[in-house]
């Protein structure tokens, strides 16, 4: 019995062994080539929280014109990073299955650091903001974050933040695992009681039940959401607060620059808007030049058909008018869309703006079938809810989804009905024609 386990074991090692020399092959030739891209090349935002699509500002460019004045004259002054990695180090490979990016990198660059103020020189920095602006509720919510990465994004937020505009910071811990986010984290922040609240939750929610359970604990008047992997830039909170005091039912969302998820190095991204199609994935898309024709220019706000749904400013009071978000949608995925089509079409309106930066770490990560499950999911929820006659678009393109279950609606329904909701033929017609003309494509 023994002499025939031993070829057993022996063949497995080996299969083992050729599948890790495999993914070490491709891992260092896919990270290697996104170190040698120019800041042009990088996205102008995140590749996260829903891991969609990523904008590439070289495809718009050759089809429509991006105004993107916005990083004009904001060199990045930033110690750099050694591009030499060693692929076959296990440290490096744990950190990226574990959390999404170079845990080795981010430990070495500790709690804090200093980013580059990649605002519009001549436009953002001589802006001056009302000294009685509301006050604002940070919420982060995490789950198994790498340690430094959740503390850097506290840190900056601490930092760059006027104290007399920080109401607080919600920290909600969604049922984390890791051990150095259970005392070592109750320990550190000992230093900021007082303006820090940690929450944990007894049990997973995902981050769009875990959001509003950290806006359930707020008590500033307005609610700002952001990941839990990101770093605010300078005078980042005073432009979003400004522009919802200028209306209550405005939802803004800063410019989302990019760290790079191998060497963790800020740079800037340039102006785009939020958008996505008919498959329902996120997409970054051009601003037309028209829309800054203004005695503004490049900082006047975007007109955004949807967020990326990780970073943005909601008065609290409106949050709930509008109906927080689906709650019987799981983990996360959609809930972007949903809240952007739901602000448009009952009478919001949503904005980029252009002289608020924030960075956020573009994440690598793979899905396994619990978050595909529960993306379908929130996309149908989404689809028989807002999409109208026009949820069959989505069907077409994914027609192995309209026979899947979604959970009951007849809530969300009756949401939409009592706020008076436009239809989505509104919605394409006043906000995103570009989508019905894509219909055929």
């Amino acid at each position: 019995m023994r002499n025939n386990i031993i070829p057993y074991l022996f063949c497995g090692s080996l299969i083992f062994g050729i599948w890790t020399a495999l993914y070490f092959v491709y891992f260092h030739h896919d990270n290697m080539s996104k170190l040698h891209r120019t800041v042009q090349e990088h996205a102008p935002a995140w590749a996260h929280v829903h891991e969609q699509e990523i904008y590439n500002p070289e495809e718009i460019r050759k089809q429509h014109i991006i105004v993107d004045m916005a990083v004009e004259d904001a060199p990045v002054e930033q110690k750099p990073f050694s591009p030499l990695y060693n692929f076959s180090d296990p440290e490096l490979l744990d950190g990226f299955l574990k959390y999404g990016f170079n845990a080795i990198v981010s430990r070495s660059l500790g709690h804090e650091r200093e980013v580059p103020d990649t605002r519009h020189k001549s436009r953002c920095l001589h802006n001056y903001y009302s000294a009685y602006l509301p006050t604002a509720s940070i919420i982060i919510c995490f789950y198994n974050e790498e340690f430094n990465a959740l503390f850097r994004t506290v840190s900056s937020v601490v930092t760059l933040t006027p104290f007399h505009l920080l109401e607080e910071i919600i920290l909600v811990d969604d049922g984390s695992e890791f051990g150095d986010l259970k005392e070592k984290l109750d320990y550190y922040l000992e230093s900021l009681r007082g303006k820090v609240k940690l929450v944990r939750n007894r049990k997973r929610e995902g981050l769009i039940r875990a959001k509003m359970i950290g806006a359930s604990h707020a008590s500033g008047e307005v609610l700002v959401f952001l990941d839990s992997h990101s770093e605010v830039n300078r005078v980042w909170l005073e432009p979003l607060l400004s522009a919802i005091t200028r209306d209550s039912k405005t939802v803004v969302c800063p410019v989302i620059d990019v760290i790079d998820s191998m060497s963790l190095q800020y740079t800037p991204s340039p102006l785009a808007r939020g958008a996505f199609d008919w498959n329902l994935h996120f997409k970054w898309d051009n601003v037309f030049s028209y829309e800054m024709d203004s005695p503004e220019g490049p900082t006047m706000p975007i007109r955004s058909p949807a967020m990326a749904g990780g970073i943005f400013a909601i008065y609290r009071p409106y949050f709930y008018e509008l109906g927080q978000y689906d709650k019987d949608m799981d983990l996360w995925g959609g809930e972007n869309l949903e809240l952007s089509l739901r602000i448009w079409m009952c009478g919001g309106q949503l904005f980029i703006i252009p002289c608020s930066r924030v960075g956020h770490i573009s994440k690598k990560h793979t899905r396994d079938s619990t978050f595909r499950k529960a993306m379908a999911r929130n996309y149908l929820r989404l689809v028989h809810v807002w999409l109208d006659e026009y949820k069959e678009q989505f069907f077409l393109r994914s027609p192995g989804l309209k026979s899947m279950t979604y959970g009951n609606i007849s809530e969300r329904v009756q949401l939409r009905k009592q706020l008076g909701c436009k239809s989505f033929q509104w919605y394409l017609d006043t906000v995103f024609p570009e989508l019905e003309a894509s219909m055929n494509s």
